[in-house]
């Protein structure tokens, strides 16, 4: 190697760790300022909820996650609850409005915190990376009365034991009593305006890891009402996301709206 190739790429090298310690210096001074105004802010971004108006309306639930930062995410930032807004709510309205007799509110869902009021003008509810949920106190009661009075929940994406340990704690909290139970494709949620054959497909981006579905039930009693549904090992609203794209197989996006309509159906009719 000749003295001006060694200079050169000594150059580049500095160059190069230069630029990382600028990288790691500015998260340093801006995540700092973005958590003090998004604190300051309540979580309450740039959206526009619709007005109550009646119709069909996709409720997504907001918390204030346990780890957060920048991300690819709307605001720039993984928030959890943001993962897929607001493009899979826009998909699933676009094809309840083609494929059933509802009518619900296009381009947006809404967003409500579980202790906000407004969040019992509706039905349906929808809340996803509940790896990073610890709900307040408020919250927490604001579920349970929600639930017990005919509200249903969508829980989605969210992967691996310590995510599970953790939703199952946060739901102790809500039913002390109740147990999340496993189900199969007998259950009338998988039949109730699709018929979903088989519950055997695979997570959107993480090969080889099967969803299992488990359900919480009226009176913890599994003959009763379902109140509640969780996707676990699952992330159905990235297929909601990126139905269209080519990212993800035609065939089984197609199923993960399929079951996004039965939670619906599912959840204004019981």
């Amino acid at each position: 190697m000749t003295r001006k190739a060694r200079i050169l790429i000594g150059t580049v090298v500095a160059a190069l760790v230069l630029s990382m310690a600028a990288i790691v210096t500015l998260a340093a001074v801006e995540l700092p300022i973005v958590r003090s105004r998004m604190q300051g802010l309540g979580f309450d971004l740039s959206y526009d909820n619709h007005p109550y108006n009646g119709r069909f309306t996709f409720v997504r639930v907001k918390f204030e996650p346990t780890r957060w930062g920048r991300g690819p995410y709307e605001w720039g930032l993984d928030l959890k609850w943001n993962h897929d807004y607001p493009q899979a709510e826009r998909n699933l309205m676009t094809i309840l409005k083609h494929h059933t007799l509802i009518e619900p509110n296009m381009e947006r869902g809404n967003i409500y915190a579980l202790d906000d009021p407004e969040l019992f003008n509706y039905p349906w509810a929808y809340l996803c990376e509940v790896g990073f949920w610890n709900p307040t106190e408020s919250e927490t009661e604001s579920l349970r009365t929600y639930l017990q009075k005919g509200g249903f929940l969508v829980v989605d994406d969210f992967i691996m034991e310590w995510q599970w340990y953790n939703f199952e704690t946060q739901m102790r909290k809500v039913f002390p009593e109740h147990q999340l139970i496993e189900l199969d494709v007998s259950h009338p949620i998988f039949d109730t305006f699709f018929y979903i054959e088989t519950l055997d497909f695979e997570h959107p981006t993480l090969p080889g890891v099967k969803p299992v579905y488990y359900g919480l039930f009226e009176d913890n009693d599994p003959t009763k009402r379902l109140m509640l549904i969780a996707n676990y090992n699952h992330d159905i609203g990235d297929y909601w996301e990126w139905s269209g794209t080519g990212w993800v197989p035609i065939d089984i996006s197609n199923e993960a709206f399929k079951l996004g309509v039965n939670y619906v159906i599912y959840g204004m009719t019981h």
